[in-house]
């Protein structure tokens, strides 16, 4: 028997609809790449996306075309987010820091019609222009004034095409349709063979957005002023372009400003009590606050994801600025979140060290999450907080299968297999041990990275560090140690190793310890343990360890 209830649909566009009518004059703040700052209102989003609707069905666009970004996070990207999806077509968020070759690849395999570009991508599109067979055309974000020179043929203004519209225009007779349709395409940055696309429907957006301001993720408020430092071309800044127009809260989009000296500028002109990034990020804006003698900020939280949380971190945060390091976990397959921990007050109420520890954890899934561990031979891993496998998640914003891709073999029985290699403990709690091919495997057992960066991070001469796997002529692999010093400190091998003896098993120590000046990092600020490995495969032999 069903039940008596209207069957209407989840649509992306309901999403802002919802703001323009609840918060019409809340703030939507960008750091823009033409150099000033634009302030405009969730009204305002509204009435110029429904401009851009208009102007993409001038150019021809219609249901289910793929319409590229390569964009910064800026107000004419969330811009983009809601028109091309409320018309019915498929925004790709293209991550312009991919390679030449992946970008081609990919704006191929999506059958992009056309490419909506930031000022500062149009170099990597002149060079592959000639092998992009089904783009129309190019847009290019910004106002007439700015509007560069350029080889691309048939190219836009975008400020113009919505001029041409007009005010007449303020106004969408936005389709409904099929809340089960495409509204977003985001590849995964490929770190092993051709990016792989992830196809969002407009139910799990949705319903990822309700998730998302719920206390259970990012708990977003109206009096929250969040600012996501994740790239809206990657994974969809983790939710926050859907997420925070049904929040009602003030958005700030940084643009390109990712050192610390920017971050810092919106973060103290705009009072920013909420921030979305890598643990890179949050590591970049600590070393600009330490050299400039700044202790008071505006943040509460810094929501934390992408890369495993170091205890040094999450101490240094709540202890120098009196900041929350609030652990997220999720992948661009996940929607992308999927897990937490928030400062309720039962964690908040913990002793420090206990709450610490819990803060390197990825926390519990959010509802609608299934989330189990599995052993080498599918068999499900008790959740005793030490018993470790492959972890799998399933739910309703979670990735069934590549875009165009029969090769169903990363979906296991209806399970998505993550990679990850992890543990969760009686009350729910998931952490992530490593991620399947950074374990190393050393004379036949497993050594975790992560936990050994993780009591490195505590070391006080320690900026960051990573832990790789390198050739060993009778175990294998041995572990690695690659640090970076904070500025202006000093450390030996033997200090590190000592530091780590007696906090880890003896054999898990590194048989070495390099110090390097910087440690390479994926366009998302993840660091590139590939390339480390390739570049330090043969060292123990070279060194004559």
């Amino acid at each position: 028997m069903h039940g008596n209830m209207m069957n209407t649909q989840l649509l992306v566009i309901d999403l802002l609809d919802y703001a323009r009518q609840q918060f019409p004059h809340q703030e939507i703040v960008s750091q823009r790449l033409e150099g000033d700052i634009h302030r405009y209102t969730y009204r305002d989003a509204w009435q110029r996306s429904c401009r851009l609707a208009h102007a993409l069905e001038q150019l021809g666009v219609g249901m289910n075309d793929c319409i590229a970004s390569m964009a910064w996070n800026t107000y004419r990207h969330l811009e983009l987010y809601y028109a091309v999806s409320g018309i019915g077509a498929v925004l790709h968020t293209v991550n312009p820091r991919l390679f030449a070759d992946q970008v081609e690849y990919i704006i191929n395999h999506a059958e992009d019609k056309y490419v909506f570009v930031d000022l500062g991508f149009l170099a990597m599109l002149e060079e592959i222009q000639p092998r992009l067979p089904t783009v129309k055309g190019f847009i290019v974000l910004t106002d007439a004034e700015h509007m560069p020179e350029t080889s691309l043929t048939n190219v836009y203004c975008y400020e113009t095409l919505l001029a041409a519209v007009g005010e007449e225009g303020d106004t969408y007779p936005w389709p409904r349709f099929d809340e089960n349709q495409a509204a977003s395409l985001c590849y995964t940055s490929g770190t092993t063979g051709n990016p792989k696309g992830v196809l969002y429907s407009h139910r799990a957006m949705v319903l990822h957005a309700q998730a998302t301001v719920s206390p259970a993720l990012l708990d977003l408020r109206a009096d929250t002023v969040l600012m996501p430092m994740v790239a809206m071309y990657h994974a969809g800044a983790w939710g926050a372009p859907y997420a925070a127009p049904l929040a009602g809260c003030k958005l700030v989009l940084p643009g390109s400003g990712m050192s610390g000296a920017a971050m810092w500028q919106l973060i103290e002109q705009e009072q920013v009590n909420v921030g979305l990034g890598v643990p890179t990020i949050w590591l970049t804006l600590h070393n600009y606050l330490q050299e400039h003698g700044i202790s008071k900020v505006p943040l509460e939280r810094v929501c934390v994801g992408g890369a495993a949380s170091p205890i040094g971190m999450v101490r240094t945060y709540q202890e120098q600025y009196g900041v929350y390091w609030q652990p997220i976990w999720g992948m661009t397959e996940t929607g992308p979140l999927a897990t937490s921990l928030p400062p309720t007050p039962a964690i908040m109420g913990l002793p420090l060290e206990q709450r610490y520890a819990l803060q390197t954890t990825a926390g519990r899934a959010a509802f609608g999450v299934e989330m189990d561990i599995f052993a080498a031979d599918d068999r499900v891993v008790a959740h005793d907080g030490e018993s470790s496998g492959e972890l799998r998640v399933r739910g309703p914003w979670i990735c069934s299968q590549y875009y165009k891709n029969d090769d169903l073999s990363s979906f296991p029985n209806g399970w998505l297999a993550t990679g990850d290699i992890a543990v969760i403990d009686p009350e729910g709690y998931m952490r992530v041990v490593d991620r399947k091919k950074d374990v190393i495997k050393s004379g036949g057992e497993w050594i975790s990275s992560l936990e050994i960066e993780n009591i490195v991070s505590l070391h006080s001469a320690v900026n960051e560090c990573a832990v790789v796997g390198v050739k060993h002529p009778k175990w294998d692999e041995r572990p690695l140690l690659l640090v970076v010093l904070n500025k202006g400190m000093q450390a030996s091998e033997t200090d590190i190793l000592q530091y780590l003896s007696g906090k880890i098993a003896k054999w898990w120590t590194p048989d070495a310890v390099e110090f390097v000046r910087e440690l390479p990092k994926t366009g998302t600020g993840k660091v590139r343990k590939n390339e480390l490995r390739d570049a330090y495969i043969n060292y123990l032999e070279e060194r004559g360890v």
